[in-house]
């Protein structure tokens, strides 16, 4: 019998224990990204869950918590000039990278130091 994989169904990245409001902050309302109501039997985890058609991120409390600096998610965006003009009317600063051939990308962190890619292929 052979497998395979169909898709990325999640990604989770880590935040300090209690920041769920500050996610939400930066998830919700920055990236309107919509929240996602957690199964009861993993709220008392902590963290928050977020969407936007079919990407889904967990944000994970996780004690002591290390931002990921290098390893991140890329999330693929229509319209990356309008997301840069939005992150820098909220004073979010992102770095340029043209360094991927046929992509216009950005790096973002969130709150928490975590790094993230956004791109717009050409």
């Amino acid at each position: 019998m052979t497998f395979r994989f169909k898709s990325i169904d999640h990604f989770q990245l880590a935040s300090p224990k209690g920041s769920e409001d500050i996610s939400r902050k930066f998830y919700h309302g920055i990236l309107k990204l919509q929240e996602v109501e957690k199964p009861e039997s993993m709220i008392a985890n902590g963290g928050v869950w977020f969407e936007a058609g079919s990407v889904h991120i967990h944000i994970g409390t996780e004690e002591p918590f290390i931002p990921a600096k290098k390893a991140h998610p890329a999330l693929e965006i229509e319209n990356l000039p309008a997301l840069k003009q939005h992150l820098l009317q909220n004073d979010i600063g992102f770095i340029e990278d043209e360094r991927l051939p046929g992509a216009n990308r950005i790096y973002v962190a969130d709150p928490f130091g975590n790094r993230i890619e956004i791109l717009e292929w050409r």
